[in-house]
């Protein structure tokens, strides 16, 4: 669904036609606030669930028609939730409960504790975490804390979460919890490791960083027969060889200067190549020449520069003169 949050400081008169937009688009739709003429709105024009119902606004939530999120009337406790399951579930009012996540440093731990107790209380109820405050004011990529809380949710029962995709690190928090819903469920119905099972979810390091070794390197030099660069990247080094050249380093401005490539094209390929390898050598990624690099979900496919020669060159053009890996004979 996507969740409509309204100013609680001034009544929102449009929210019934928004919720409307919304829906002729084909979305379901959400509402937070509490105020109850905002909420009657929205859900008098398709709205489905109300965030948030607590001892303030309870009462008019009977006439909604609707699902609502109950929560404790005060932050860090459990007070009054107790009072509103039970009125809800008097009056025939769908729910599920959200006890609030807190974030790291204002009662995070208690507050895990609290959707235990909760679960404790309420086996069969639905539940939902705010997984926000977490991904959105913690200063870390969001994919592996979204894993994580998702893990404790499926653990838990928890059927849904609150999510938001404000702050640049957690702008795809959607489709890291999609794919770790998945996961986590895996996890939880198999008992089995949630590892090696979803590599989309894996994007700063790869899983496994593989070499061809020193030896193969050399005699792969000795091998080649042609002036065409191949580059590696291992070993905490970059390395650029061909028939007549073979040179590492870690610095990949030092490394073209040696190389002595004056062509423009030519010096725009390598650089761009060393600097995919530079960045592997940095984050622990495998640097493969003429493929992109391995970022999870949010890798971009890349063409191969021997690709594009392909599709670029003329009939009667002569070819150019740098190569993938591809084009050299495997080492032994």
């Amino acid at each position: 669904m996507i969740d409509l949050g309204c100013d609680p400081s001034e009544r929102w008169n449009a929210v019934g036609d928004a919720v409307a937009a919304l829906r002729e688009s084909g979305l379901r739709v959400s509402i937070d606030s509490f105020h109850a003429d905002e909420v009657a709105d929205a859900t008098a024009s398709g709205a489905e669930l109300v965030l948030s119902v607590d001892s303030t606004n309870r009462e008019p939530s009977v006439d909604w028609g609707v699902e609502v999120v109950a929560i404790p009337d005060r932050p860090g406790t459990l007070d009054g939730l107790d009072e509103t399951v039970e009125f809800l579930s008097a009056r025939g009012v769908r729910f599920r409960i959200d006890p609030i996540l807190e974030p790291i440093g204002f009662g995070f731990a208690a507050s895990l504790g609290r959707y235990l107790e909760t679960r404790r209380r309420y086996p069969e109820a639905r539940m939902m975490m705010g997984v926000g405050n977490l991904t959105e004011l913690t200063d870390t990529d969001s994919a592996g804390v979204n894993t994580l809380l998702i893990g404790f949710c499926e653990e838990l029962a928890i059927e849904s979460v609150l999510t938001t995709a404000v702050i640049n690190w957690a702008r795809t928090s959607v489709r890291e919890i999609d794919l770790a819903r998945r996961l986590a469920h895996y996890a939880v119905a198999r008992r089995r490791l949630p590892k090696h099972v979803e590599p989309r979810l894996v994007m700063l390091r790869d899983p496994r960083v593989t070499e061809q070794g020193a030896a193969n390197l050399e005699e792969l030099r000795r091998r080649i027969r042609d002036h065409n660069w191949r580059i590696f990247a291992e070993g905490g080094e970059i390395h650029a060889l061909n028939n007549q050249h073979y040179l590492r380093g870690r610095d990949p401005f030092v490394l073209f200067e040696q190389t002595g490539v004056e062509d423009a094209s030519h010096a725009f390929y390598l650089g761009h190549e060393m600097m995919k390898a530079s960045t592997a050598l940095t984050l622990g990624k495998n640097y493969r020449q003429d493929q992109a690099l391995e970022w999870g979900f949010l890798t971009v496919p890349e063409v191969s520069h021997r690709e594009r020669r392909k599709k670029n060159r003329e009939p009667d053009a002569a070819p150019e003169s740098i190569a993938s890996p591809n084009e050299a004979e495997e080492p032994a």
